[in-house]
């Protein structure tokens, strides 16, 4: 049987949903007993307030623990790389901006990359703005 359930009774409801599972009894205002599974409505306030959540970017305060954020290029500038703080990269090959894109980890002066597609490769700093990778090298901009 479903009835109108008063404030009152929805506040003490709402009152004993931190424990999910257990039975609470309310009163309306006949006075007649109803039994309500809070853990539905539990689960339901929960959907509810993880759909009103905002989403959050998970890269926006990473900061990078190694000093070759920024843009590297060839000398004959067709292929750029710009190493982002967030750990992700972008490639430009051409007039491709954004030809390929992944993310990096650098070890020492050591770096791997890792595009989305699956493709790998590394390369090495060889000294503050010059970078050796797949047989080209990349100078600091």
């Amino acid at each position: 049987m479903t009835e109108t359930a008063t404030s009152a009774e929805l506040s003490v409801c709402r009152s004993n949903i931190a424990r999910p599972g257990a039975i609470a009894f309310t009163e309306n205002s006949n006075a007649q007993r109803s039994l309500t599974m809070r853990q539905p409505f539990a689960a339901l306030i929960t959907a509810a307030t993880l759909s009103i959540q905002p989403a959050q970017a998970e890269e926006t305060n990473v900061q990078p623990n190694h000093p070759y954020v920024g843009m590297w290029v060839t000398d004959d500038k067709r292929v750029r790389h710009e190493l982002l703080p967030n750990g992700r990269y972008v490639e430009a090959r051409g007039h491709r901006e954004r030809a390929y894109e992944g993310r990096y980890k650098v070890k020492g002066t050591h770096i791997e990359y890792w595009d989305d597609t699956g493709f790998a490769a590394d390369g090495d700093f060889v000294d503050a703005n010059t970078l050796h990778h797949g047989g080209m090298i990349l100078r600091r901009k």
